[in-house]
């Protein structure tokens, strides 16, 4: 697991396909695991389809990515090619699979101990589920694509091209994953609608709304008095969020020392 974690631009220069296949693989265990958990809360079914979707979602935006940032590679100046561009953000989500993989036994306790689908407090439930994976989702694609930050600055010829290049495989993830995670939907199964692979109408509405309107349907459940609670938990994520960064960014200084 050391050369998903700890990357070297080694690495990208020896791009074989058996390094990227193995890649792909533990990649697509781990979201494939963690997306049975996400599943699971509104049925086994569901699970068994979101564990499927999950993978597919992340070749789906790994395909267009690659195009792109491969693109991207060329005129920044990175010297990252088509298929280095792919080993790299493939290196990127792995990581993110090994996170969300090894939180899975927490978040399939979660499903099993949140509301029922069929109880008066499913649509809250339902929104604060949406919410608690989309954050951890995201997290963990954060950390995924900073972890790449040190190779990119060993392998760039200047920072301002690692730092851009990385801009642009964080917009370019963050984009088509909420694009693509949104028409391949349902992932966690609305409490009125009946569990299916797909829905009907799969480019109706967009990602951003229905987690607006997950977020208004939480605040407006939460009692006046357990608005502190609230606020606190978000300052708590606030810090994590920044200790993450903090230690990656000393992690990259860390690598360019001699």
């Amino acid at each position: 697991m050391r050369e998903f974690l700890s990357p070297n631009p080694e690495t990208l220069d020896q791009s074989s396909g058996d390094a990227i296949a193995r890649t792909a693989l533990i990649t697509t265990l781990g979201f494939a695991l963690y997306g049975f958990t996400v599943g699971y809360w509104r049925s086994p079914l569901m699970g068994v389809y979101v564990a499927v979707k999950m993978p597919l979602l992340i070749a789906c935006t790994l395909g267009f990515n690659s195009i792109l940032n491969g693109l991207l590679g060329l005129l920044l100046g990175s010297g990252l090619g088509f298929r280095q561009s792919l080993h790299a953000l493939l290196s990127a989500f792995a990581i993110s699979a090994l996170i969300l993989g090894s939180i899975s036994p927490v978040t399939f306790f979660f499903a099993l101990n949140a509301p029922a689908p069929d109880s008066s407090s499913a649509i809250t439930a339902h929104a604060t589920y949406l919410l608690f994976h989309t954050a951890l989702i995201g997290i963990a694609g954060i950390v995924g694509v900073l972890r790449l930050s040190g190779l990119l600055h060993r392998y760039c010829v200047s920072s301002s091209i690692a730092r851009s290049t990385l801009a642009a495989w964080i917009f370019g993830n963050a984009f088509l994953g909420m694009q693509f995670s949104w028409i391949f939907r349902p992932f966690f199964g609305s409490p009125h609608l009946e569990v299916a692979f797909l829905r009907e109408d799969p480019m109706k509405g967009n990602f951003l709304n229905t987690v607006w309107k997950s977020l208004l349907r939480i605040t407006e459940a939460i009692p006046p008095s357990n608005i502190p609670l609230g606020a606190i938990l978000v300052c708590t994520g606030s810090i994590i969020a920044v200790i993450l960064i903090h230690e990656t960014r000393k992690a990259n200084l860390t690598t360019k020392q001699p």
